[in-house]
């Protein structure tokens, strides 16, 4: 009999009614003769009211109290699914993240796997039990709980499937697979059948929220079959794997967004080999993530940086360029906020020169502004005002041939 890992998230548990149904989807599978763990989110929006909790209570809640408050929400969906596999008739146990041998490095509330420990995991397997187990979270070696940052329930998934050389890993979402671009915001987004792990990573990274980025990493890293499907429909989803398959003529193979991005420039700073090493370590330390970076020489050999961050962390970022504004030597300090970001992504680009020229003649012809730039082998990123952005991502998208009218063409010419 092979492993299978299922993941569902907090959507797709969101009632009794829907938890019934994972519950079947497990029993379906296990009538196929198939070992079966599936890792659970906390129901809905459940974790987002255990958040509201903690600031009622106070405007600081300790990192370590966090951990331990959030890890209910997932304890609490896998109990109920036991239940419901056992009124079936299933043999089921239901294993918190401790219990399911995962351990991490001693950080709250964002900390990575080190290692996972499947003895008792694959004990329960082997006595026929449909294993449950709680998403999201861990053991320090100290012996603490840990979470594993927002969306980290995929990342248990795809670790246990690679830990358990599990035949593939589903994750079941509230989409049919991972599209072209976000279908709420392009109408004409289309679901891609496969797509290669570098391509899903760099979607992820940039925004992308169908996979977390950490999950798509252990795949590639350990070669898991991963699969992304919908939790209430009966289609194929979408594979993820080392080369998917081309389509025709396809250069770039997706649109990643995200709004709420700010750009800072910090004005005349001294141009020494230290000065972006102190910069960037001081924003570093205060837990500051710093995305796109644009250094350029003053007419008097002084350095102006700007650099993207996201706009939630700009008063931080602020206070503490203000309180060591003896020690960077800077001059002014300006910021822009209301931009966003707009990426394409595709293993294509890297044999195919000019791709980031024809998205800047397209964001031209939109008379959209370019703010910033970034770019990888097989992605282009350019931050753009926020008002700016559905706009930018359909025109882009048409452009590269990622229609959903597009495919259609295809399909009619193969036939």
């Amino acid at each position: 009999m092979t492993t299978v890992v299922q993941k569902f998230g907090g959507t797709s548990v969101g009632n009794v009614t829907k938890i019934k149904r994972v519950a079947e989807r497990i029993k379906r599978k296990m009538d196929e003769g198939k070992k079966v763990v599936t890792v659970v989110s906390a129901m809905g929006k459940s974790t987002d009211k255990l958040v509201e909790l903690a600031n009622d209570i106070t405007d600081s809640p300790d990192p370590r109290e966090m951990d331990m408050l959030l890890t209910t929400g997932e304890q609490v969906t896998i109990s109920l699914v036991v239940m419901a596999l056992k009124e079936m008739g299933v043999d089921a146990v239901s294993l918190t993240g401790w219990q399911a041998g995962i351990e991490t490095e001693d950080v709250h509330q964002d900390a990575r796997i080190t290692d996972i420990k499947t003895e008792n995991v694959q004990q329960h397997l082997d006595e026929g039990k449909a294993v449950l187990v709680a998403g999201f979270q861990g053991v320090s070696e100290t012996g603490d709980i840990t979470t594993l940052g927002r969306g980290g329930s995929d990342t248990t998934a795809v670790a246990l499937a690679a830990a358990l050389k599990a035949e593939s890993c589903s994750i079941y979402t509230d989409v049919t697979g991972v599209f072209t671009a976000d279908p709420r915001y392009v109408k004409n987004a289309r679901k891609l059948d496969g797509i290669s792990y570098d391509e899903m990573l760099e979607l992820a990274n940039l925004g992308a929220g169908v996979l977390h980025p950490r999950a798509v990493e252990f795949a590639k890293n350990y070669n898991v079959s991963l699969i992304v499907r919908s939790s209430m429909e009966d289609v194929e989803g979408t594979i993820v794997e080392e080369e998917a398959p081309m389509e025709q003529n396809l250069i770039v193979r997706g649109l990643a967004f995200e709004e709420d991005v700010t750009k800072i420039t910090i004005e005349r700073l001294p141009n020494q080999y230290d000065t972006m090493s102190n910069l960037f370590s001081l924003l570093a330390e205060q837990g500051i993530s710093v995305d796109i970076i644009i250094q350029q020489m003053t007419a008097d050999h002084g350095l102006n940086v700007s650099f993207s961050i996201d706009t939630a962390s700009l008063g931080k970022a602020l206070d503490v360029l203000h309180n060591n504004k003896v020690n960077l030597c800077y001059s002014t300090i300006r910021h822009e906020s209301t931009l966003a970001k707009v990426s394409i992504v595709g293993s294509g680009m890297v044999s195919n020169p000019g791709v980031a020229a024809d998205m800047f003649t397209v964001l031209s012809d939109e008379e959209v502004a370019i703010k910033m730039v970034s770019t990888s082998e097989i992605a282009v990123s350019a931050v753009v005002p926020e008002q700016d952005m559905v706009k930018a991502v359909e025109a882009l998208h048409s452009f590269f041939g990622l229609d959903a009218k597009e495919k259609a063409k295809i399909e009619a010419v193969k036939a």
